[in-house]
This record gives structure tokens, C-alpha cells and sequence, in this order.
């Protein structure tokens, strides 16, 4: 046990001394023992803040570069172009899309069948039978007006919608078909009367006929019963918007302008890492060491990341990320020349994709090193130093808690025999007086004449 004074005066002055001070002082003398580990412990807890930020970063470069190795990302993006898009627009163009020309003619547009009855007066009681694409209307108190009638034949459900278009003759019972083109060509028939208006009809003319989109694809005629074309070419999705016996041109092309802002990102992604390992390889702004100055970690993750990017076999004519426009700086970090990846992806695309995505490729070894180096358990080397962190902070902890356990009872002990030895030394005086008087009191000696 450590050693502290005791400052109580003269023995027989009765003072004593302060026991809660004079324990504190014993204690904290004692809790210095705790000092290393709890050095330790902050430091581990520096290292896991730092190996948690290695961990995304890796995590962000893995993604990055998942989307250029994984055959359903960005090497199987498409894009498509119209020479004329008032005639012509692209839609979409999925991966199964394949890159070609194709000449386009729209001759007709797709039309959805509608008709409008002769005008109803406001408030007239309807009477008779309305037969809708098959489906019979027998008028009676419950649907004998109009907006009755609307919302009837809407609640029936025949893929026909039903609504009131007002004008200055009056209202009107209008009829939409919910199948565009010519199978969805309306059929109505029926006795429909007004109280004040007679004979309701349809004139054919008071609305569209149902008819579907007809085009010629490279020459092959086609019918479409929407003007959403999915089917002329495989995975490609276009609108018609008008006619014109011009033809249009639609270019399916492989979306090289994507795959560069991937591997753009790919390389931004990595120098996050590189900028992580090159930062912990120095001091901080106080000029004390960074968290994992020293620790073998950053070797492993500077030496294996480099090594990745010298690795893996050629794909035709390319066989180094230099090809790519890719360069080494002197810190690590890499940089892209713009202009020199574009070349090559409209030059050479199919051995860019093979050189990051065939078996052996650079890709697929910087793919295997990413897992290597990262969180992935069980052999991550950042998810292998977390794990080592988290068992010595354990231990540590435990440690503490025993210490803090032990002082605990120990500052009981120390207290309660303080406080004894206290009263003892303040009854002293009083001790020492009755010996006094017991004194004069046997020997008849006054001390105090």
C-alpha cells in the first residue's frame, strides 16, 4: 500500500486529523495502478475509430468495384438514341439489349376507343337498357340518373371507364376503353331515353375508334396496340409520338460514358484507402503519432493493395490498368486521364470488361485481395485486428472493474480503521487528564497550585 502522511499535530493535542481527505489521498495512490490500463485502453479505443473508417472505405472501394467485376452491372448497361425524337423516343434499353442500328417507320399511331351520348339535360330520369361490351345496364331507381349511371357502370368493372363531359348542349354520358388499340374497340348498343330529352345515342363520330400503332422495324411490319412499344426489339422500350414516312434511326449503344464514371469512382474509392493507410503512417496535428503508427496493419493493407494492381492476366490488348489511363502518384494514390479511358472504351471495350471481370483477371484479384484486407469475417485483416482490439479491451475492462471492486472494499477497511484510530488520538487529552487527577488524587500532588 502506498504511503501517505498524516498531519494531526501533537500526539497529545487532541486534533486528530481529517479522515476523509487523508483516505482520499490513500486511495488515489492506490487507483494509480490503473493508470497503464487505462492508457491501454484509450489507445485500443483510437485504433477502433481508425479501423472502423479503414472498414468503410473498404467497404466503398468493394462496391466500386463490385459494379465493374459483376456481370449485371455497369458493362451490361445499354443506351439508346432517336434521330428524331418528335417521331421516336427511347424509353429504356435493358442488359439484354443488344448494340445495333435500327431503321423505324410509324405509319399509325395506337388510339384508345371512346364515344359520348347525345346531350342529357340536367336532372333528367333515365329509362330503358344499355348493353356495354357484352355487359347489360337495366335502368331502374337506383341508376336512372346520370352520375347513377357513371358510377354503375364504373362498379361493374367491364374495362370501361364512365364519366359526364358537360358542354353548352348539356351533359354527357362518355365511355373510355380500358384496352388501348383495336381490342379494345368499344360496343354499345341499347334503348336509352331521357324524361325531357327522348332517344339517347351514340353517334360513332362523338368519339375515336380503337386502333393499334403500325410500324415497320429494319423492314419486318409490326402492329402495336399501345404506343409503348416493348416487343420490336429485344430489350429496348420506345414511345411513338407521331407518324412520318421518314424513317428514324435508333443507335443501341454500350453505355461507355458509365462504365468511365465506374471506374472513375473505383479509382476515387481506392485513394480513400491509400489517403487512410498514408495518414496513420504519420502524426497528428500536436505532433503525437497517429493511432496505428507503427502497427504492421498498414504495411499489410499499403503492400497487398499495391500488389493488386500489378496483378491479374491480360484480356487481349490490355493488360495494365496504364492502358486504362490509370497512373501511380507517388503517395499511392492513383489518377485517370480522362481522354486516354474514353479511347479505349470506344476503342476496346469487350478486353476492358474481360481484364476486369474474366477468372484470373485484375478485377477478380483485386476483388480477392479487397476480401483479404477487410471486415468480412472470418479472416478479414481489419475484422482480425478488430476482433484482437475487442478481446484485450475485455480483459482490460475486466481488470479494472476487479481493481475498482478490491479498492472499494479496501477504502471501507481503511476508513473505518482511520476513523478508530482518529477518536483515539482526540481522547487522548481526556485520557491524560483523568491520569492526572488520579494522581493528585493517590499521591495528594497538585499540579496546579
Amino acid at each position: 500500500m502506498a504511503t501517505v502522511g498524516l498531519n494531526f499535530g501533537s500526539a497529545t493535542s487532541g486534533q486528530g486529523f481529517d479522515v476523509a481527505t487523508t483516505v482520499s489521498q490513500i486511495m488515489a495512490a492506490e487507483q494509480a495502478i490503473e493508470t497503464p490500463w487505462q492508457n491501454q485502453l484509450t489507445a485500443l479505443q483510437a485504433q477502433d475509430t481508425v479501423f472502423t473508417s479503414l472498414g468503410s472505405d473498404l467497404s466503398t472501394l468493394t462496391t466500386a468495384l463490385q459494379n465493374l467485376t459483376d456481370f449485371s452491372g455497369v458493362f451490361s448497361e445499354k443506351e439508346g438514341s432517336s434521330s428524331n425524337p418528335d417521331i421516336l423516343g427511347l424509353t429504356s434499353a435493358s442488359s439484354s439489349a443488344a448494340p445495333g442500328s435500327h431503321t423505324i417507320v410509324v405509319s399509325q399511331l395506337a388510339q384508345t376507343s371512346s364515344v359520348a351520348s347525345t346531350a342529357i339535360g340536367a336532372g333528367e330520369t333515365l329509362s330503358g337498357s344499355l348493353t356495354i361490351q357484352g355487359h347489360e345496364f337495366d335502368i331502374d331507381s337506383s341508376d336512372d340518373t346520370l352520375s347513377t349511371l357513371v358510377s354503375a357502370i364504373n362498379s361493374a368493372d367491364i374495362g370501361v371507364k364512365a364519366g359526364i363531359i358537360t358542354d353548352s348542349s348539356g351533359s354527357r354520358l362518355s365511355l373510355v376503353s380500358g384496352t388501348s388499340g383495336a381490342a379494345g374497340q368499344l360496343t354499345v348498343t341499347g334503348s336509352l331515353s331521357g324524361s325531357s330529352s327522348g332517344s339517347i345515342t351514340f353517334p360513332s363520330s362523338s368519339g375515336e375508334p380503337g386502333r393499334d400503332a403500325i410500324l415497320t422495324v429494319d423492314g419486318i411490319s409490326i402492329t402495336s396496340s399501345s404506343n409503348t412499344v416493348t416487343n420490336a426489339i429485344p430489350g429496348v422500350t420506345f414511345q411513338l409520338l407521331a407518324t412520318s414516312s421518314t424513317p428514324t434511326q435508333v443507335e443501341i449503344t454500350d453505355s461507355t460514358t458509365d462504365i468511365g464514371t465506374a471506374i472513375s469512382t473505383f479509382v476515387s474509392a481506392y485513394n480513400a484507402v491509400i489517403k487512410d493507410v498514408n495518414t496513420q503512417s504519420g502524426k497528428d496535428s500536436s505532433g503525437n503519432p497517429e493511432p496505428l503508427s507503427g502497427n504492421p496493419i498498414l504495411a499489410t493493407l499499403q503492400s497487398q493493395l499495391t500488389n493488386a494492381l500489378f496483378s491479374g492476366a491480360a484480356s487481349g490488348s490490355i493488360n495494365n490498368i496504364m492502358q486504362l489511363g490509370i497512373s501511380i502518384n507517388n503517395d499511392g494514390t492513383l489518377s485517370v486521364d480522362p481522354n486516354t479511358l474514353t479511347s479505349v472504351l470506344n476503342s476496346n471495350l469487350s478486353d476492358v470488361a474481360g481484364f476486369l471481370q474474366n477468372a484470373g483477371s485484375f478485377g477478380q484479384t483485386m476483388a480477392g485481395t479487397l476480401n483479404n484486407l477487410g471486415t468480412q469475417a472470418p479472416n478479414g485483416v481489419i475484422y482480425l485486428a478488430q476482433q484482437q482490439n475487442s478481446a484485450q479491451e475485455a480483459s482490460l475492462n475486466s481488470n479494472i472493474t476487479n481493481e475498482n471492486a478490491l479498492l472499494a472494499t479496501q477504502k471501507t477497511t481503511l476508513t473505518n480503521e482511520l476513523n478508530t484510530a482518529n477518536q483515539i488520538l482526540q481522547s487522548i487529552p481526556g485520557q491524560l487528564k483523568e491520569l492526572d487527577e488520579i494522581y493528585s488524587a493517590t499521591t495528594g500532588y497538585n499540579q496546579n497550585p
